[in-house]
C-alpha cells in the first residue's frame, strides 16, 4: 500500500482509476466530470467521493482535442477603466457562464491595427473557440478594422458592420430621446457635454444630439469635451454655469453628469429649478444622486447575452454574416430635470 501510492501519485490519476473505485464504467465517470444530466444523483455522488479521494482532476485540455472545442471565448478591449467597457466584459462573462465557457481577457495596450492583431494570435496560442473584440475607439493607425480570416468573432461598438457582426448599444436612439426630453418641457435649446473624440459612442451621441437640435430649428450650442470622468464634467459644469442661457444639459455619460451636477452647486445653479440635466449609461448609483438622475439606461445584460450568443451560432454553425445589431434603450426619468425658470413660474402663478 505505501508502495502504491507514490507510484500512483507520480503517473497521475485516471479515469480508469476513479471508474475502478466508484464501481462504474469510465463513460459514466466522463459524464459526471463533464456535467452531463443522464446520471443518476447517487451514482454521480459515488463517482464525485471517488475523485476526491483519489485527488482526480478532469483533463480539460485532452477533452477539448478530443472534442474540437476548449469552451473558452476571448476578450480583446483597450481599457476596462470605463463604465461601459466593465459593464459589457462583466455581461459577457455572465452569459458566457450560463452557456457553459470561461471567458479569458486580454488587454491591448494601445488601440492599433497591430496591437489587435497580436492579441489575436495570442489568444489563439491559448486555444480559445471564438473572440469578442470591444472597439470602443477609432484604431491610431488605421481607418478600419482588419482582422484575421476565419476566426469567429463578434465586435462590439464599432462601426465594422459592414464586414463582421457588430452588436452595439443604441446610442443615437438614447440621446435623440434624451434632447427630445428636455425640449419637450420647454427648453429652447440643449447643451451637450460630449465624450472623447475618438469614442464611437461619443461620437453616435453628438451626432444625434446636434440632429434633433437642428431639425427643432433650434440654435447648437458649443460643445463641451469630456473624458468620460467625473473630473471632466466639472470642468464643463464650471463653464456651462457660467452661461445664463443654459438651461439644460445633457451629458454623454453620468459620471461627467456628477461632475457637472458639482459644478452647478458651486456656482449656485439650482438642479432641476435652474438648469435640468440629463446623463447617459444608468449606472446603479445614478438613482443616488442628488438629485437623482435623469438618465439613458443601456441594457448591458442584453448587449452581453447578444455578443455570446452570436459568437456561439458562429462556432456551432461556422457562418456569420455582417451586420450590426442595436440594442434599444430607453429614457428613465428622475429628478433633475424639470421645466426651465421661466415657465415653472408661469405655472406656479
Amino acid at each position: 500500500m505505501t508502495d502504491a501510492s507514490p507510484r500512483r501519485r507520480s503517473r497521475g490519476v485516471s479515469m480508469a482509476d476513479v471508474a475502478r473505485l466508484a464501481g462504474v464504467s469510465s463513460q459514466t465517470v466522463s459524464r459526471v466530470s463533464t456535467g452531463h444530466p443522464g446520471v443518476v444523483e447517487k451514482t454521480r455522488i459515488q463517482v464525485l467521493q471517488a475523485m476526491r479521494e483519489l485527488g482526480y482532476r478532469p483533463n480539460s485540455a485532452a477533452r477539448a482535442l478530443k472534442r474540437g472545442s476548449f469552451r473558452t471565448i476571448g476578450v480583446i478591449l483597450f481599457t476596462l477603466a470605463t463604465t461601459g467597457n466593465s459593464r459589457t466584459v462583466e455581461a459577457i462573462a455572465a452569459q458566457a457562464a450560463q452557456e457553459g465557457y470561461a471567458i479569458t481577457l486580454f488587454p491591448v495596450a494601445a488601440p492599433t491595427q497591430d496591437g489587435v492583431l497580436g492579441a489575436f494570435t495570442r489568444l489563439g496560442e491559448l486555444a480559445v473557440d471564438g473572440i469578442i473584440v470591444i472597439m470602443e475607439v477609432h484604431l491610431l493607425d488605421a481607418v478600419d478594422l482588419t482582422l484575421p480570416p476565419g476566426v469567429q468573432v463578434v465586435v462590439v461598438d464599432s462601426d465594422a458592420g459592414d464586414r463582421y457582426p457588430v452588436v452595439d448599444t443604441d446610442q443615437a436612439d438614447g440621446a435623440r430621446q434624451a434632447v427630445r426630453h428636455l425640449l419637450g418641457l420647454g427648453h429652447e435649446t440643449v447643451w451637450h457635454v460630449t465624450g472623447p473624440a475618438e469614442s464611437f459612442s461619443s461620437e453616435r451621441r453628438a451626432a444625434a444630439w446636434r440632429a434633433v437640435l437642428e431639425d427643432a430649428g433650434r440654435v447648437v450650442p458649443p460643445v463641451q469635451r469630456g473624458d468620460w470622468s467625473a473630473a471632466s464634467g466639472y470642468e464643463a459644469g464650471l463653464v456651462l454655469a457660467g452661461e445664463p442661457s443654459c438651461t439644460a444639459i445633457f451629458a454623454a455619460n453620468d459620471q461627467m453628469a456628477l461632475g457637472v451636477l458639482r459644478a452647478l452647486h458651486e456656482r449656485g445653479r439650482r438642479v432641476p429649478e435652474e438648469v435640468s440635466v440629463v446623463g447617459f449609461d444608468d449606472i446603479p448609483d445614478a438613482a443616488a444622486y442628488l438629485p437623482p438622475l435623469t438618465t439613458v439606461h443601456q441594457d448591458f445584460a442584453e448587449v452581453g447575452r447578444r455578443c455570446v450568443h452570436g459568437l456561439l451560432e458562429q462556432i456551432h454553425d461556422e457562418r456569420a454574416e455582417a451586420g450590426t445589431v442595436l440594442v434599444p434603450t430607453t429614457l428613465v426619468v428622475r429628478e433633475s430635470t424639470a421645466p426651465p425658470p421661466a415657465l415653472s413660474s408661469g405655472r406656479r402663478a
